[in-house]
């Protein structure tokens, strides 16, 4: 299976974050914690190369606590502040809000210098679709000032938010890059929902989802499910949906049911918490 996908509003977003980089000192960059790699765009990085830069690794909930941890060291080694993050809970926000203090140390500093008082930090927030941006923002505001949605794709147009008279904050939509060199990456994006299922051949995709867990978190599956793990992901495919009674008619199983029932389990923790890539395997 093939994974491309850049509709045109994401070329439009890109031109609009170049824009408006040069009004921010910060760039605060969400990815999924259990795909930091896949989930971070390269146009992101280049465009705010001479930025502060935060990455937030966001659902740190539904991600591997060792390899959330791995991930940071590695991001903190290339120079930029890392935070792990629950936005729908705020669990992490201090250290969030503590890791802006750090990365614009020296701009709060400059304008002390210059007599310069009360001056916003202004952060841009950025990330690919269903990352958690919007969630995010409105986790700090307390109330919600930018779009939400389980769908890729919702906030479509830039916007500022004022959350207190030190931050502000500017919502970029979410945006990918226009082909994946990597056919792994767009695999592991269509994983955790960053593709439309409607355009993905989602009973393929849930038999890799399958033949990745045997590998890494063997017994996820029969203790979700109460299956027999074997080393065939399209049988415990057939035996998913047997356990969850997903028939057509004819008493046939019904696999892509089944599948959607596996695909949402996953990205809803229900499997456990699992991290799809590590440091040095990307």
């Amino acid at each position: 299976m093939q994974y491309q996908w850049y509709p045109g509003h994401m070329t439009k977003a890109r031109r609009m974050m170049q824009d408006n980089m040069k009004l921010v000192d910060l760039v605060i960059e969400l990815v999924d914690a259990r795909i930091p790699y896949s989930s971070r765009n390269p146009d992101i990085a280049e465009l705010g190369k001479n930025k502060s830069r935060i990455v937030v690794l966001n659902k740190a909930d539904l991600a591997d606590e060792e390899g959330s941890r791995l991930w940071m060291e590695a991001f903190e080694r290339e120079g930029a502040f890392a935070v792990k993050m629950n936005a729908r809970s705020r669990q992490g926000a201090k250290a969030v809000e503590s890791a802006v203090q750090q990365a614009c140390q020296e701009k709060i500093e400059r304008d002390r210098r210059r007599g310069i008082k009360n001056r916003p930090i202004r952060a841009m927030v950025a990330g690919i679709p269903n990352v958690g941006k919007s969630t995010f923002i409105n986790s700090y505001a307390g109330k919600a000032c930018a779009k939400t949605g389980n769908k890729p794709g919702v906030t479509r147009g830039a916007q500022w938010i004022r959350l207190s008279r030190q931050l502000e904050l500017l919502d970029t939509p979410g945006i990918l890059w226009p082909r994946f060199e990597d056919q792994e990456v767009g695999r592991r994006l269509a994983f955790i929902g960053s593709i439309r299922d409607e355009i993905l051949n989602t009973e393929e995709l849930a038999v890799e989802l399958i033949a990745f867990l045997h590998r890494r978190y063997g017994g996820a599956l029969s203790q979700r499910y109460g299956i027999a793990e074997g080393e065939d992901p399209l049988d415990s495919l057939n035996q998913i949906a047997e356990n969850r009674l997903c028939r057509l008619k004819g008493n046939v199983l019904d696999l892509k049911k089944a599948s959607s029932i596996l695909l949402d389990d996953f990205r809803s923790g229900r499997l456990g918490r699992i991290t799809l890539e590590f440091p040095g395997e990307e």
